[in-house]
Parts: structure tokens; C-alpha cells; sequence
């Protein structure tokens, strides 16, 4: 198994249902698993031959920018847009993580977890 891990990405970004995190927002954190067979890069220092984990970050960078009520839309969003950007990608792991959420109890963060492989490719539906 070879796998890239990018972890506790954090984004400042307004998900959720409640008014107040549409206008004040939250912070996020993200886990990401992209599994792949890296072989070619391990003989060849290509970056040409594996994925580049800075575009990674960035397509999760723009996702985490467009404002959804669910934490589990924004997480299938970026999992489809790494599933079309980047076709050798086999299966991903991410899990998208709500600081302190809003509900009135005391809570560290409140979590996704999703995995999809090469067989579970999320439909291209609207944002």
C-alpha cells in the first residue's frame, strides 16, 4: 500500500446551517489519504509521476472557500474534484473536522469521515 497524506490542513470557512456560522465562519481541519501506486516517482524524482500535494491542497484550499450547510457536501465536493483532477488516485480517506461547533455543548470538534476507492465515485452533481 502507498499512500500520500496530507494532515490537519486548517481553513477558516463558513459551513454549517446556523446563521452564525454563515456570517462569523469556523475552523476547519482536514485529513487527507490519497492511495496510489507511486512506484514510477520512487525510481524515476519525478514529480511528473506521482501527485503533486501542493495542488492538492489548493483545490482543497478553493473547496473549503464555497460555503455549503452540510460538512459532509463539502467533503464529498473535494473528494470528487481529487477523484476528476487526479486519475490515478485509487482510493481516498478524508476527514473534515468542525471546531467547537455551535450546539451548546462542550465538544472539540465534530467530524466526517468518508472513504471512496475507484468504485465509489461520487456523481457530479451541482454544488
Amino acid at each position: 500500500m502507498q499512500y500520500i497524506e496530507l494532515k490537519e490542513m486548517t481553513f477558516h470557512a463558513y459551513h454549517g446551517v446556523i446563521e452564525q456560522e454563515k456570517k462569523v465562519g469556523n475552523t476547519f481541519t482536514i485529513d487527507l489519504k490519497m492511495e496510489f501506486d507511486f512506484q514510477a516517482a520512487q525510481l524515476s524524482d519525478d514529480l511528473n509521476d506521482t501527485i503533486n500535494y501542493a495542488s492538492v491542497y489548493e483545490i482543497v484550499k478553493q473547496e473549503m472557500k464555497i460555503p455549503s450547510r452540510l460538512i459532509e457536501h463539502a467533503a464529498g465536493r473535494i473528494i470528487r474534484r481529487l477523484q476528476n483532477e487526479f486519475p490515478l488516485i485509487e482510493k481516498i480517506e478524508i476527514r473534515l473536522a468542525k471546531k467547537n461547533p455551535p450546539f451548546g455543548g462542550d465538544i472539540k470538534e465534530a467530524a466526517v469521515v468518508i472513504v471512496a476507492d475507484e468504485n465509489v465515485v461520487f456523481p457530479n452533481k451541482n454544488r
